[in-house]
């Protein structure tokens, strides 16, 4: 795997390519849209049990749907703690740990389903606590390495802001994510994770060291 890091000495050269293919990057990108996918589908089977369709068969499809979700959330950390690491020696950890918490708070409040046949109070909002705190920290890293244009890791920043802005303001019932005017402040994060990083990812990859090392210097 190519080496990152923003330490390197080497000039860029006129001819090098600004941004590379990785096989990290391209896996990053396809998982990023196997959670999205499989979230929603997830959540849509779930609310419709909710809703008063009691049939289990359709709730548990969700519940897996979701638990699906939640590994691909836990893999993207795994596989981005090394790209993190060379640029952020001291958040990088943390990304991976909020990723392994979040499918924890997930996978405890799909096994409560599963067993009370009911969901557990505002559990989207729990889950989107450790996703908005990681997703702060990811894009961070992300926009001051360079790592992809600033325009996409600043729509990240923004996104998971809002979420993580939103959660406090959905549980003193200023607003619901989930309706009306709420969803305003997940639609940035969603774009993010379902279309605009993972095309850039999959068809450009990580910036080039010599690219970072040029932007550094701009």
């Amino acid at each position: 795997m190519t080496t990152l890091s923003v330490t390197s000495t080497t000039q860029p050269r006129p001819d090098a390519p600004s941004y590379q293919r990785t096989g990290t990057a391209t896996a990053v990108g396809v998982l990023f849209v196997i959670q999205m996918v499989t979230a929603m589908a997830g959540t849509s089977l779930i609310e419709a049990f909710v809703d008063g369709n009691s049939a289990r068969g359709p709730m548990t499809i969700g519940v897996l749907l979701m638990t699906v979700a939640g590994l691909a959330v836990v893999a993207i950390g795994l596989l981005m703690y090394p790209v993190l690491k060379e640029v952020a020696p001291h958040l990088a950890g943390w990304y991976p740990a909020l990723r392994i918490v979040e499918f924890a708070v997930s996978a405890a409040c799909g096994v409560y389903l599963l067993v009370q046949s009911e969901v557990v109070a505002n559990h989207m909002l729990w889950v989107y606590v450790p996703t908005g705190l990681g997703g702060i920290i990811l894009t961070y890293v992300l926009l001051v390495s360079r790592l992809v244009p600033r325009a996409i890791a600043l729509l990240g920043l923004v996104g998971y802001g809002l979420l993580t802005i939103g959660v406090p303001l959905d549980l003193l019932a200023l607003l619901d994510m989930s309706a009306g005017g709420g969803l305003l402040l997940v639609v940035p994060g969603g774009l993010f994770e379902l279309l605009v990083l993972p095309i850039w990812l999959i068809a450009k990859g990580f910036a080039s060291p010599q690219r970072r090392l040029a932007a550094a210097h701009a």
